[in-house]
């Protein structure tokens, strides 16, 4: 169904308000639920919300060995099984389930953010030469190759080692993983579990962007706009001005063959084990069956492809800096504030009803936010404030960096990704022209190089959700707190 059909319709009549940001479907709604639905979001942001989100947040509540509660942020919309901005807990003791539509075909699909030393003024006069350049190092679009050029053999080690096999191949520094969700490894990655169709398609495409709504921006930090300087300064963001440099991509089409891949067995295997769905898009294996390992296996190894697509990229930027600027990125303090996944599953620690459980977190278009409660599985400098979270708008009106808290144990621990699309990119392509955007957004300051006029229509600010009020609703809940706006002047557009 398309996306914008789906907004016209109002939400449903048992939607219950819990508080002024939590709302809940309960178990009463539709046959099958096995715990009741919640949607953290403000009344505006409901108001607003598609009827695909109701349905879809349900249809996971359905699944077996969930816990609690099947979450949706408030930047949610409709996606694929799960909405986007889904999040969902399983027991494997209780026969939890692991699905592909809980993850996302893009697995492990992610935000970094690096900073600099630079200012707005010795940027934004060389913000042409600057983007046209990093488009030129870092390629985009759909099918691109990148300039890291590994055998199948060699991309094996890739899956294994994620981001540290790029410290091990010089395209790190060893502050770079130490800055990484996991560290930029997830230990259970097996290659043997990954199909060759999969292997073929993924290990030429180290250090690209790929398309959609990923990209890689130069933003600036704007008086007014860090609202909690000490956090601010541990990340290193020192005050307004300042130049830092946000990039969103995952794991390209090795991930998408992947979920493709094992989205099949499960549709095949699920009669086995007594599951019923109520949609396709939710196949599942139980996680402790021989099917479900072999994909949470796989799923790892495109996990750490897409850390280390990201460590490569980064690489190519301090490059391209380096050679605009004049001076080598340690000069220019070019360091990783954090990278962390959006769309992965996870085991950790959970308190469930007063009870310790380590479940499966499915984080689909949902962002991890350990609090300083959760210091161990954190850098050092971030033990005492929370894991770093980077929250991605839309081209024309900036993104965030927050903090995550202790009160998103609620939410196992789990926040928004983003603004969250408002159209579907049909929609946004009729009511947008490319070109007439793209002097727009120059007029006001902002410089893109996109692949098509057709993709740079689909990502306009009108197709997503006010992020602010995302922002805001995030902070009301008590899952993170707000630290910096970052304001976009350069965009290389996928």
């Amino acid at each position: 169904m398309d996306q914008t059909k789906q907004q016209q319709l109002s939400s449903p009549v048992e939607l219950k308000k819990i508080n002024d940001i939590t709302w809940e479907l309960p178990q009463s709604y539709k046959e099958g639920m096995r715990v009741p639905a919640r949607i953290i979001a403000n009344e505006e942001l409901i108001k607003a919300m598609d009827i695909g989100v109701f349905n879809q947040v349900t249809n996971v509540a359905t699944l077996p060995g969930i816990q609690k509660y099947a979450y949706c942020m408030p930047d949610g919309h409709w996606g694929y099984g799960f909405p986007i901005g889904g999040v969902a807990a399983f027991d494997p003791e209780q026969g939890g389930v692991i699905s592909p539509g809980g993850i996302g075909f893009d697995i492990n699909c992610g935000m970094r953010l690096i900073t600099t030393n630079l200012t707005a003024a010795e940027v934004k006069p060389k913000i042409h030469e600057l983007v046209d350049a990093l488009y030129k190092a870092v390629p985009a679009g759909v099918g691109c190759k990148g300039f890291v050029k590994v055998t199948k053999e060699e991309f094996k080690e890739v899956m294994i080692h994620g981001a540290q096999w790029c410290l091990k191949n010089g395209y790190a520094w060893k502050s770079d993983v130490e800055n990484i969700e996991s560290q930029g490894k997830i230990p259970q990655a097996d290659p043997s579990k990954v199909s060759d169709k999969a292997i073929k398609r993924g290990f030429d495409q180290l250090g690209t962007l790929g398309s959609g709504n990923h990209y890689l921006e130069i933003q600036e930090v704007r008086k007014g706009n860090i609202f909690d300087t000490e956090a601010a300064k541990t990340m290193g963001i020192t005050g307004p001005g300042q130049i830092v440099i946000m990039v969103h991509c995952g794991s390209r089409g090795f991930g998408h063959q992947i979920g493709t891949d094992y989205l099949r067995v499960f549709l095949d295997v699920m009669p086995k084990y007594g599951i019923k769905i109520l949609d396709n898009e939710l196949a599942c294996a139980p996680f402790n069956s021989p099917e479900g390992q072999d994909y949470y296996k796989a799923m790892a190894c495109a996990a750490n492809m897409a850390f280390a697509n990201r460590q490569v990229i980064t690489h190519q930027i301090r490059k391209v800096f380096s050679q605009i600027f004049s001076k080598t990125a340690e000069e220019m303090e070019m360091n990783l504030v954090y990278d962390v996944a959006h769309n992965i599953a996870k085991l950790e620690k959970h308190m469930i009803n007063g009870k310790e459980k380590e479940v499966l977190v499915h984080r689909k278009g949902a962002t991890r936010a350990f609090g300083p409660k959760r210091a161990k599985d954190l850098p050092a400098k971030y033990a005492k404030i929370g894991q770093p979270v980077i929250l991605g708008g839309s081209m024309e009106t900036g993104s965030y960096l927050l903090l995550g808290t202790d009160g998103a144990d609620e939410t196992f621990s789990s926040t928004a990704h983003g603004a969250g699309r408002t159209m579907s990119r049909t929609k946004a392509i009729q009511l947008v022209q490319g070109e007439k955007l793209h002097k727009d957004m120059e007029k006001r300051g902002i410089y893109v190089h996109a692949v098509t006029m057709k993709g740079l229509a689909e990502e306009a600010g009108k197709a997503y959700k006010d992020i602010d009020v995302v922002v805001d609703t995030l902070e009301k809940a008590g899952i993170t707190k707000k630290v910096v706006a970052l304001k976009p002047i350069g965009n290389v557009k996928g």
